[in-house]
């Protein structure tokens, strides 16, 4: 008996149901204590060592996640954070955007896609495990985008395939969080 694609369609549909419904992030959570990161990073081509927590004693940080450097989704992010880079330093918000690339390629997308605005740093496998980003079979990172308060604690954990709305909810919750806490 030869096996044709009508003898597949339910186990197709079923596994594109299954797919569908199954949550595909599993980030850390609002609450949670952000685990430190010290990577190479780089703006407006310029390396440097990026720590989260020196980043936090300014305020706020938008540490947000994204696949790989120059793919169509990663560009049109890089381009709304870049957009908006001015609107998150009036409340007082450090950007940085981390990928599991090499730092040269990195450097490059800093200049010609963050168009030296805000960082780019390196997401090692560690620190994507740590903040359970990993791109199911994959060694990048998904996208997701946290806004860490400056006491460490995340306030922000926002994961979608689409870039849209990563930069929305970021500045949103940035400007929450300097109602609450007004700059003396």
């Amino acid at each position: 008996m030869a096996l044709t694609f009508r003898h597949f369609a339910p186990l197709i549909a079923l596994a594109s149901v299954t797919v569908a419904t199954t949550p595909v992030f599993a980030a850390l959570p609002i609450g949670a204590s952000a685990p430190p990161v010290i990577t190479q990073a780089v703006i407006a081509g310029k390396p440097f060592e990026f720590r989260l927590q020196d980043a936090l004693k300014k305020g706020p940080v938008v540490l947000y996640f994204f696949p790989a450097a120059f793919t169509s989704g990663c560009t049109i992010e890089a381009h709304d954070f870049s957009d908006a880079t001015a609107q998150f330093a009036a409340a007082g918000a450090t950007v940085i955007g981390l990928a599991h690339d090499p730092i040269d390629k990195l450097g490059k997308f800093s200049v010609t896609e963050c168009r030296n605005k805000f960082a780019v740093g390196v997401a090692s496998t560690a620190i994507i495990d740590a903040y359970r980003v990993k791109m199911p079979l994959f060694s990048m990172s998904d996208r997701t985008s946290f806004v860490i308060a400056p006491d460490g604690k995340i306030i922000l954990a926002y994961s979608a395939l689409s870039p849209n709305g990563h930069v929305t909810r970021t500045l949103d919750a940035v400007r929450a969080w300097r109602k609450a806490h007004p700059a003396r």
